[in-house]
């Protein structure tokens, strides 16, 4: 990269190839997805949790109206039932966490670690020096 490109940590090895560079940016792409499953988990869990608050106004307003057998349905039904057999969703959140997930990180990070001495985004740094407009402001390698 010309002077003024990439900083230290985004500079690829020079043992480190097109195709290579390509694959680690595709693997960090995927990563990437998996986080929002996560965080998409994580609402899901939240979401559910609220959810579940919410029947318990549900059924004093049901009891108020002398709704008492559908009040007493979502009791016994309802509230605090598993999402899936034998599971809240903290523990599909610990799950995915322990298992998918952190295995799905390690994978990424050892393939980093091995391939390009741990360096990150090698290939957004590599595809944002050939877009920039070198010397345009707002198109700078580097903060400052």
């Amino acid at each position: 990269m010309e002077n003024g490109g990439p900083d230290r940590a985004h500079r690829r090895p020079a043992s480190v190839d097109d195709v290579t560079v390509q694959a680690l940016g595709k693997l960090s792409e995927a990563l990437e997805t998996v986080e929002r499953v996560r965080g998409h988990l994580y609402s899901v869990h939240q979401l559910t949790g609220s959810a579940d608050f919410m029947l318990d106004e549900a059924v004093s307003l049901f009891m108020q109206a002398g709704q008492t057998a559908i009040a007493e349905r979502i009791e016994r039904e309802l509230i605090g039932r598993n999402v899936i057999p034998g599971r809240w969703t903290f523990q599909l959140v610990e799950e995915f966490d322990d298992g998918y997930y952190g295995e799905f990180q390690q994978v990424e990070r050892d393939a980093r670690n091995e391939l390009a001495g741990g360096r990150r985004h090698l290939y957004e740094a590599e595809l944002k020096e050939r877009r920039r407009t070198h010397g345009r402001r707002g198109h700078e390698a580097l903060p400052g």
